[in-house]
């Protein structure tokens, strides 16, 4: 057993919460990143969408600093219990979180592009869509912050109705581009961005995983529960 010196546990206990603030920044600096990668799209705001673009190198300095901390962490300080699975949830959490901003860069690019063309229609559901994936971001994220396992299950149960809402929506582009040759590229455009906000849905829902691993030391994956 490691020797506990004064000060130590109460040392790691602060580098633990600094940590969980940093993930805090970084979720939230994603969440305002999918937001404005949303509004650049329904706005046609070429501007919006640029600065989505540019804002993404913040979250991978954001990334690779969370990742050296927890690192750390785990290499020094030897945790157990309730916080060795923190450090591996965070870790992963930080990956996630980093994958959504990406996910936010192509649907601001998506909408650079749309932006010099005027929409044949109100973006059929991908508002109502985005509005969901955002919402269990949110939800992910808190879920986190208070260690709140029923939260996160509550995530992973709206993924399905984000994985329904995604096959309507390409139906409905599919049958587009079939009836008019000349939206096949606008649709297909639609088409990455919807699929981009279900990956967002996916991302949350592991978030809301990991949560749970924290909380009640389980892994919850693939509808498969594991005891530890």
């Amino acid at each position: 057993m490691a020797l506990q010196f004064p000060g130590v546990k109460e040392h790691f206990s602060e580098l633990l919460e600094q940590l969980r603030h940093s993930l805090i920044r970084m979720g939230a600096e994603v969440e305002r990143q999918i937001q404005l990668a949303m509004e650049a799209l329904i706005e046609m705001d070429g501007e919006k969408a640029r600065d989505v673009i540019v804002r993404d190198a913040e979250i991978d300095r954001m990334e690779i600093e969370i990742e050296d901390q927890a690192v750390q962490l785990l290499a020094l300080q030897q945790p157990v219990a309730v916080d060795l699975r923190f450090l591996i949830a965070a870790l992963k959490i930080n990956n996630d979180l980093e994958r959504i901003g990406d996910h936010a860069v192509n649907i601001a690019e998506g909408a650079e592009r749309l932006s010099i063309q005027k929409p044949f229609k109100p973006f059929s559901d991908i508002p109502y869509m985005a509005e969901v994936a955002a919402g269990m971001l949110k939800q992910s994220l808190d879920a986190f912050v208070n260690r709140d396992a029923a939260l996160a299950k509550q995530v992973i149960r709206r993924d399905d109705v984000l994985d329904e809402k995604t096959v309507s929506i390409i139906r409905e582009l599919l049958t587009y581009m079939a009836e008019h040759n000349s939206l096949i590229t606008y649709c297909l455009e639609l088409f990455s961005i919807a699929k981009n906000l279900e990956r967002v849905g996916d991302l949350a829902t592991n978030i809301a995983e990991d949560t749970i691993f924290i909380a009640e030391a389980r892994w919850v994956k693939h509808g498969v529960t594991q005891l530890p």
